[in-house]
């Protein structure tokens, strides 16, 4: 960052801008050079305010959540990274309930609160990693659950306003949105999510088979979640261990010896290593089954 972009940021947003960053930590890979400067938004109004700042003032930002299928550079990011933590959650109890809830919420902790108040539909979002924001962008899921099939609508900030779109403008496909796939420029506030009405121990019981499952299939430690989409009808983790690629490292980062579409960071490692292995792995599996596979997560930075 320049001197004069440095005072000008520092006009703009005073005591709130951290400079020089590292996002390793920021990130649940624990991967990542450092950023030119970091904010940390605490509600979704003071989210629309920062991005529509940065908008104003054409600065390169990165919006980020719990950090999770990203893979940060070790160039790190030449711009702001604003932190969402906008967290706020309202139930809305009765006959046809529904939970309206921002953007920087994680999926577990949401998951969680609709149980203990007896409400069903989100128990698979307990073992899925990151935000809410992040989870409307890509579609997440996990045992059969989805945003595409939970979510009532979204609030979105574009250059032009606050907008709300129903879920069937967002346009869903397997671990892809409208958003995602047109690269949209928006930051994603807030959400309202359908509910059933249930018990709450058989809720809470649904959830955690989930989760023991979910210990049972997938690799402990820092990784960025799944790797690669699953090509149709096939599996991407199949195809990776059947082409030998288990527990292949390069540098600090493996393909998991519990799950092969998952690269597990084994402690200092560069993402210039998991780069490496991404293709090795992509190169390996076309060689021998004639598929490309496709990321799941997303590569940020220089």
């Amino acid at each position: 960052m320049t001197i004069l972009s440095s005072s000008t940021l520092h006009a703009a947003f005073g005591d709130k801008l951290q400079e020089n960053i590292s996002l390793a930590a920021y990130t649940s890979a624990r991967i990542g050079g450092k950023a030119d400067a970091l904010i940390v938004a605490n509600s979704a109004d003071e989210l629309a305010e920062i991005v529509s700042q940065l908008w104003e003032m054409d600065i390169p930002y990165l919006l980020l959540g719990g950090g999770s299928n990203l893979l940060i550079s070790d160039a790190g990011f030449r711009g702001v990274v604003v932190l969402n933590k906008a967290k706020e959650i309202r139930f809305v109890e009765d006959e046809a309930p529904s939970v309206l809830v921002e953007s920087g919420v994680t999926m577990s902790r949401l998951a969680n609160q609709a149980a203990t108040r007896g409400l069903a539909g989100m128990e698979w979002a307990a073992t899925v990693p990151g935000t809410v924001g992040g989870a409307i962008y890509g579609n997440a899921g996990a045992f059969g659950g989805d945003m595409a099939g939970a979510l009532l609508h979204v609030e979105i900030l574009t250059k032009a306003r606050r907008e709300q779109w129903d879920v069937s403008e967002l346009a869903y496909a397997y671990r892809s949105s409208k958003l995602k796939r047109d690269a949209v420029k928006c930051a994603i506030l807030s959400a309202e999510i359908k509910l059933t009405n249930g018990e709450q121990a058989e809720i809470q019981e649904r959830m955690r088979s989930f989760i023991q499952k979910r210990k049972n299939t997938q690799p402990p430690g820092a990784s960025m979640g799944s790797m690669f989409k699953n090509p149709e009808g096939d599996y991407a983790g199949r195809l990776i261990e059947a082409a030998g690629l288990k527990a292949t490292k390069i540098g600090n980062v493996e393909v998991s010896t519990v799950h092969a579409n998952f690269f597990v960071n084994h402690g200092e490692t560069k993402g210039s290593d998991v780069k490496a292995l991404i293709e090795l792995v992509k190169k390996t599996v076309f060689e021998k089954f004639d598929v490309e596979l496709e990321l799941e997560i997303e590569i940020v930075g220089e």
